[in-house]
């Protein structure tokens, strides 16, 4: 469930966004955050609505500017969509790629950032609030019980914040919002319980064969719920994709 890691890390970056509103930094309306796509699969469209919708779960005003470079790991072209997502008036930068190129841009830029899979804090101090990452040991320690216990083990497995099969880096204290670490301990305890649902309605979105998305209040899409694999593939309201 590593869409649940990013919902929660959207939740600081709403608050970020908040606390820079507060300041005069940019308007409501100008609250758009960019990111970076490796490939337009399921996996990066559920993981950046997730990280979108928790990013409005706190800025209701925010949007976002989608880039894809397809590559899982261009360090040169992360960085230089980064640079054109910041020039496009993008306030914050968040990524679904594998490489430190878009935090080191943020950094030479001022602009927050939240990164994927490690900590950017030793490439990007001033900028990086946190990461959301996946753990492969909350498996692993599952495989080994069911050995242990002479159990079959589930190849197709999907384990959830609350299990620690993922998770976020290191807070940077020094420049998140005020409130960001209790917000998304409440965040988590909704996930957790099943109160907070990540693709929750309202929501409209529309898929590339023009299916759309319609849930009302009260309904919500249940990502991996028939299998390790996520499937919400919709481009939801509020999020422009650019090639």
């Amino acid at each position: 469930h590593i869409y649940q890691g990013r919902y929660l890390a959207g939740v600081a970056a709403g608050l970020k966004m908040n606390e820079m509103i507060a300041a005069g930094k940019f308007t409501a309306e100008e609250a758009k955050i960019g990111y970076i796509g490796a490939f337009t699969y399921a996996e990066v469209v559920s993981g950046y609505t997730s990280f979108f919708l928790g990013a409005r779960s706190m800025c209701p005003s925010a949007t976002m500017e989608v880039r894809y470079t397809n590559s899982w790991a261009d360090m040169a072209l992360e960085k230089e969509t980064a640079e054109a997502l910041i020039a496009n008036g993008c306030v914050l930068i968040s990524q679904h790629a594998d490489t430190t190129g878009a935090p080191s841009a943020c950094e030479a830029a001022g602009v927050p950032c939240v990164g994927y899979n490690i900590s950017m804090l030793p490439v990007a101090p001033n900028t990086a609030l946190t990461s959301a990452a996946g753990d492969w040991g909350a498996y692993v320690t599952y495989a080994v019980k069911c050995l242990i216990d002479g159990e079959a083990i589930d190849q197709d497995w999907c384990g959830s914040y609350a299990e620690g099969a993922c998770y976020l880096s290191p807070f940077n204290d020094a420049i998140i919002a005020d409130g960001t670490k209790e917000a998304i301990e409440k965040a988590a305890a909704g996930l957790a319980d099943g109160s907070v649902q990540v693709f929750a309605g309202p929501l409209h979105g529309k898929d590339a064969d023009g299916n759309e998305l319609n849930l009302a209040e009260g309904e919500y899409y249940k990502e991996n719920e028939k299998g390790s694999s996520p499937t919400f593939t919709y481009i939801v309201d509020g999020v422009t994709v650019l090639s």
